[in-house]
């Protein structure tokens, strides 16, 4: 299989790129962190872009591309530590509106999908969605998200529930990376909030968790390459013994050690895009593989990072501190490289 990305997605990517790089620097992430919210002018830009409505279907004002145009982006959210929810909104509330949409599996809360897509693609809805495996865990990105897409257990098996965000007490939750919002929302399922129930709902929650495996592992893409870049810099700088640290063997065997699992890494999540866009039959595998290699490259990169740049890495004053904390919450998010090694071995072990 030959697989390469066309030139209009990395003149995107590239455009993309531009605009954090100006839109979304430490400082800016700094700030979210005294004040997380979930739209910022930033988020207003991004839309204008075509970023927040890239998954959206052409009819309601998206572009209605696929994960493989967006794992390209989540990287570059990765690279600046992005305090917006991309993936949340873009890469799986989006999609799996627009798949009820087009099966018309809805329920009775089915006929607001339309509304809430056009909200999407115009940078007026950012979304929230519960973990399927933990229904009832925190929420990632629940605090002041405009739509809550939530799991519970019904007489027929998983339901999914849309809500209003604002119509739902959220309680924050404490987290490593205030910019998350973790939330635990209190509300009560019901029939007017159903999208899908029981046998339908299995499939458009599984495929729900693999976009979320590989959306989140190009996120950690991203990280790793800035976690890497910028200690890689540092050591370049910093002087031990009269020389930089960046001379010295061992570092640079850490980082280009840190840079290989990266390298081997990014196809693999790339791949695993390909394989859901174009429902490839060991699509959900390959998800569990790239989440598995994405987390453990960047939590190679951060202990490598963080290494090399000694105890002044963890503090408030040095950059990497931000990065450093968003691995350690994505590494775990939407299942830990442990979960997805061993979802991929007893999907294996299934065929026997």
């Amino acid at each position: 299989m030959h697989f390469a990305f066309t030139d209009t997605q990395l003149e995107f990517r590239d455009t993309v790129r531009q605009v954090l790089a100006r839109e979304c620097t430490p400082d800016d992430v700094r700030a979210a962190y005294e004040a997380p919210a979930a739209r910022t002018p930033r988020w207003a830009t991004l839309a204008d872009l075509g970023v927040a409505g890239l998954t959206v279907p052409e009819a309601h004002g998206g572009l209605g591309l696929g994960l493989v145009d967006l794992v390209l982006l989540a990287e570059e959210a990765g690279r600046v530590a992005l305090p917006e929810p991309l993936v949340a909104t873009t890469g799986l509330a989006a999609p799996l509106l627009a798949d009820l949409a087009a099966t018309g599996a809805a329920g009775t809360a089915g006929a607001r999908m339309g509304p809430w897509l056009d909200a999407v693609a115009a940078g007026d809805l950012v979304a929230a969605v519960a973990d399927p495996a933990r229904p009832s865990a925190p929420v990632a990105g629940a605090v002041g998200a405009d739509l809550l897409l939530l799991v519970a257990d019904g007489p027929d098996g998983p339901e999914l529930h849309g809500l209003d965000g604002g119509s739902v007490p959220v309680t924050p939750v404490p987290s490593l990376d205030p910019t998350r919002r973790l939330g635990t929302p209190a509300w009560t399922p019901s029939p007017d909030t159903v999208l899908v129930a029981g046998a339908g709902a299995a499939p458009h929650l599984a495929a729900t968790a693999d976009r979320a495996a590989v959306a989140t592992g190009a996120e950690l893409l991203g990280l790793a390459d800035a976690m890497v870049a910028r200690s890689a810099a540092y050591a370049k700088d910093r002087q031990q013994f009269g020389r930089p640290i960046g001379s010295f063997q061992a570092v640079k065997h850490l980082l280009a050690g840190a840079q290989v699992l990266l390298e081997f890494a990014r196809p693999v999540v790339y791949g695993a895009a390909w394989a859901l866009d174009t429902g490839d039959a060991h699509a959900s595998r390959a998800a569990s593989v790239a989440k598995a290699r994405a987390s453990d490259a960047a939590a190679e990169a951060a202990r490598v990072s963080l290494q090399v740049h000694g105890a002044i890495g963890y503090t408030w004053e040095c950059d990497l501190h931000l990065f450093l904390k968003r691995t350690w919450a994505l590494a775990e998010a939407w299942g830990s490289a442990v979960d997805h090694r061993a979802r991929l071995l007893d999907s294996l072990l299934a065929e026997r």
